[in-house]
């Protein structure tokens, strides 16, 4: 680790000024196995005896004062392959390496299939969420009246002919996206759902159950709060269970933090991992229309993942019924 360390800190000093100012972080590539989550290196065998168990993340970060990411080495490379080499373009792919020892990785969706460092095929998932909605969807009182952005209309929240829904269209659409956002791989086929909206004319409260392809399911419920409530501070919990542990992603701690056996670790959210902005959303959809950008970080697949779940729980709600996801 030494030795590691010296050579890094040799290399950025030789760095140009300018480049080494904007220096954002330190990626690891190590054969395996590893655990990328506490950036430890476990026990590669092709490494010695003396190179287990080493938390590199951990020293390199406390040496360099940057932030630290370990990944297996087939992984990196297929990453590169990806982004510069025979993959660009391809979404789908198997990366095989034959040099000190044969290895691979996979790539699907567009997306690293992990092995044993994570927590496993997905099985359950459970979101919810509550967040001050409930005036706006009522008479179209906002919470956001100090904010420095264009105050909505209240019509477009609390009038069903022209807002389409309620509490799924305008809140649960983001609990949604961000669910379909970390797991590329869950699509919906079954939707049961129950809606209230007491003294409104959209609903406030979603209920909803969902079954997904290779038979994962989810609980998804959201709730509009009144002004006031808890000082106006939104709520959002997202668990994803699988075969090996638990994923939490607590929004009003805010924590994420992951479970698999007696291995449990933790990591506490700061200002820039949860920021958003209403300006920046518009921005971004200007640039796309005006050509100043192609870069799109909401892609239209991920939009129809969250649409058909949203379509299916309106239907559901209305019908009574479990219904299948429509994709025509």
């Amino acid at each position: 680790m030494k030795a590691c360390i010296e050579m890094l800190t040799a290399a950025r000093a030789e760095t140009p000024a300018e480049t080494r100012s904007a220096l954002a972080g330190i990626g690891v590539s190590s054969p395996g196995p590893i655990s990328p989550w506490s950036g430890v290196i476990v026990s590669p065998p092709n490494l010695g005896p003396q190179f287990h168990d080493i938390p590199i993340a951990t020293d390199l970060e406390a040496a360099l004062g940057l932030p630290v990411y370990l990944e297996r080495d087939t992984n990196v490379a297929a990453l590169g392959e990806q982004a510069f080499g025979v993959a660009r373009g391809v979404d789908d792919f198997l990366y095989v390496t034959v040099s000190t020892g044969i290895g691979g990785a996979i790539m699907s969706g567009g997306q690293l299939i992990h092995g044993p460092d994570g927590i496993g095929e997905v099985e359950h998932v459970s979101v919810a969420m509550a967040t001050i909605v409930r005036d706006l969807l009522t008479d179209g009182t906002t919470y956001i009246d100090d904010a420095d952005v264009p105050l909505p209309r209240g019509e477009t929240w609390s009038d069903p002919e022209i807002s389409g829904g309620g509490y799924g269209q305008g809140q649960l659409t983001h609990a949604l996206g961000l669910v379909m956002h970390l797991l590329p791989r869950l699509r919906a086929t079954e939707v049961a759902a129950f809606t209230s909206g007491p003294g409104a004319r959209v609903e406030l409260h979603d209920a909803l159950s969902v079954r997904f392809e290779g038979g994962a399911i989810a609980s998804i419920g959201g709730a509009s709060l009144p002004l006031g409530t808890f000082a106006n501070e939104h709520q959002l919990t997202i668990r994803v269970t699988g075969r090996r542990g638990q994923v939490v992603l607590d929004m009003a701690a805010p924590r994420v933090a992951r479970s698999m056996g007696a291995h449990d670790l933790s990591a506490v959210l700061d200002g820039e991992d949860v920021c958003w902005a209403f300006d920046r959303v518009t921005d971004r959809i200007v640039d796309l229309v005006l050509g100043r950008t192609a870069e799109n970080p909401s892609p239209a697949e991920l939009g129809a993942r969250v649409v058909e779940v949203l379509d299916g729980m309106y239907r559901s709600a209305g019908s009574g019924r479990i219904e299948a996801v429509s994709r025509g």
